[in-house]
């Protein structure tokens, strides 16, 4: 699958309706300074993500350009996204970022919040000055944004439980790695890992566990979890942070620990080809920027009606298909080890 041509479908009529959202596309260059040499109009999308230092938002940075790009050639209205996401995770920073794109007159925003609680506020300010606001990755239900674009979270950490419980034959003690504390995705996750573990009698959840969402925090974590639970059995990481550097390699013993993450991240697919961490279910992070900046054009360009949930798929990576996904990243701009590309 070319995952550059996954929303191929959204090409730009070639006569828009340009009373878009925020008020339209803008005039650039000489024309919107009165000038002879009309370059054409401006569309603008602020993409505000949970954090620069989180490796799993730049690919949807490079989605969302890559969307912008393709969906502007050809036609009348040049697409653009700018990065406003934060260094590292601070809500109120984002609802910050928020404020500033609509003075800076972009007419649509995409987010996806560290923070809910401290979005909604700025997200329904930016929707009442006429610009539309999507979310992504981790939602503000409760806001005007009017679509998200992600996994169904309660769903995603029921499937995490269900294959650890089967990689643990149904019993031992489980640590959730958590993450963000505040984060709404990673809360519905935690929920759903409770919720399915609650089907094993013989699981039984430690706690959760919360962190800076970096690699090396969340390493950090997992190591000292299980030095003071010595007998902790079953990791259920409803985010990738731990194993997105090779820091546990050493400290992963499948004998002794079952392992299933979110994510896979090419960091990540080494787990799996050394047996430490037999699945993986990926979310093609990519597509957290293409396809969303495709529903905004629709929305705001092509005047579609886009549906509120819009769900992405988690794609199970094992031994048994480590080399078709390791591939899959390359084609979204990943650097991919070799010996991992020449897996099965």
């Amino acid at each position: 699958m070319n995952a550059r041509g996954i929303v191929s479908g959204f090409v730009l009529l070639a006569a828009l309706g340009l009373a878009g959202c925020g008020g339209g596309a803008q005039k650039t260059g000489a024309a919107s300074n009165g000038g002879d040499a009309d370059r054409g109009k401006t569309f603008k999308i602020a993409m505000i993500a949970k954090s620069t230092s989180n490796t799993v938002f730049p690919p949807a940075h490079a989605g969302a350009r890559d969307a912008a790009k393709k969906l502007s050639e050809g036609q009348d209205v040049k697409i653009e996204v700018e990065i406003l996401t934060p260094q590292d995770e601070d809500g109120q920073v984002q609802a910050q970022r928020i404020a500033q794109a609509v003075n800076q007159g972009a007419q649509a925003v995409l987010i996806s919040c560290s923070d809910a609680g401290k979005a909604t506020g700025a997200i329904d300010d930016a929707v009442e000055r006429g610009v539309q606001v999507m979310t992504f990755d981790s939602d503000a239900p409760r806001s005007k944004r009017f679509a998200y674009y992600g996994v169904d979270d309660l769903e995603c950490g029921r499937q995490v439980m269900k294959e650890l419980a089967a990689q643990m034959g149904g019993k031992g003690k489980v640590g959730i790695l958590a993450g963000n504390q505040n984060a709404p995705n990673l809360q519905k996750r935690a929920e759903g890992v409770r919720e399915e573990a609650g089907n094993h009698p013989g699981i039984e959840i430690v706690d959760s566990f919360y962190f800076n969402e970096t690699p090396q925090d969340a390493a950090k974590k997992v190591i000292s979890v299980m030095q003071a639970h010595p007998d902790l059995a079953g990791w259920a990481m409803i985010g990738g942070w731990a194993l997105n550097s090779t820091a546990l390699l050493d400290e992963l013993d499948p004998q002794r620990v079952k392992v299933v993450s979110v994510d896979a991240l090419p960091p990540m697919l080494l787990y799996v080809q050394k047996g430490l961490v037999p699945v993986l279910l990926a979310q093609p992070t990519y597509k957290w920027g293409y396809d969303s900046v495709g529903l905004i054009v629709d929305k705001c360009l092509h005047k579609k009606d886009v549906p509120a949930v819009n769900k992405m798929e988690l794609v199970r990576v094992t031994k048994e298909n480590l080399g078709a996904w390791a591939k899959q990243l390359k084609d979204w701009g990943f650097e991919v080890p070799a010996e991992l590309l020449e897996a099965p």
